[in-house]
C-alpha cells in the first residue's frame, strides 16, 4: 500500500511541476515591432503623427491607429467608424485589417480606430507607407496616407 501512495505522490508532484512550468513559460510575440509610428496626412481631419499597435495570433492579426494630431471633424459615437486599413506587402501586394471599433470621439478629439482585423502569413513584412487608412464617417469617406515608412520599421509576422 505504502508503494501505491508513494507513486501516486510522485505523479501528482511531477503533473504539478509540469503545470507550473507551462504556466511560468514566456510566451513570445508573434509580430515585432509591436508598435510603429508614421506621419500621415489626410483628406479631412488634418494629419500628422500616429501610432500603430499590432497583435497577432497564428494568422490571425488586429492592427489598432491612435492619433491625437488626426483630429474629429464632428463628434463621433463608439463604433461608428468604417475602417479599412490597407498595409503593403514587402514584395509586393497588401493585406486589408477592417473594423468598426473606436471608442467615443468629442469634436476634435484624436481619432482612435480599432482594433482592425485582418489575416497574415507567417512572413509577412507590412507597412502603411504605400497602403492608406480609409474610414467612413456618415457615408463621408476620409483618406489618409503615410509619407514615409513607418519608424522603427515595418511589421514583421511569425
Amino acid at each position: 500500500m505504502r508503494r501505491k501512495q508513494l507513486g501516486i505522490a510522485a505523479a501528482l508532484a511531477a503533473g504539478t511541476l509540469a503545470a507550473t512550468g507551462l504556466a511560468l513559460a514566456p510566451t513570445a510575440a508573434a509580430v515585432t515591432p509591436l508598435t510603429a509610428t508614421i506621419n500621415a496626412t489626410c483628406t479631412i481631419g488634418g494629419g500628422g503623427a500616429a501610432t500603430l499597435t499590432a497583435t497577432q495570433d497564428g494568422t490571425a492579426a488586429t492592427i489598432t491607429l491612435s492619433s491625437t494630431s488626426i483630429t474629429a471633424p464632428i463628434a463621433l459615437a463608439q463604433d461608428s467608424i468604417a475602417s479599412t486599413l490597407t498595409m503593403a506587402k514587402t514584395g509586393g501586394g497588401t493585406v486589408a485589417f477592417t473594423g468598426t471599433k473606436n471608442p467615443a470621439i468629442p469634436l476634435g478629439g484624436g481619432v482612435t480606430v480599432g482594433p482592425l482585423s485582418g489575416t497574415v502569413a507567417s512572413g509577412d513584412s507590412l507597412d502603411a507607407y504605400g497602403g492608406s487608412l480609409k474610414m467612413v464617417v456618415f457615408g463621408i469617406t476620409i483618406t489618409c496616407t503615410a509619407s514615409a515608412a513607418q519608424a522603427p520599421g515595418p511589421f514583421v509576422f511569425s
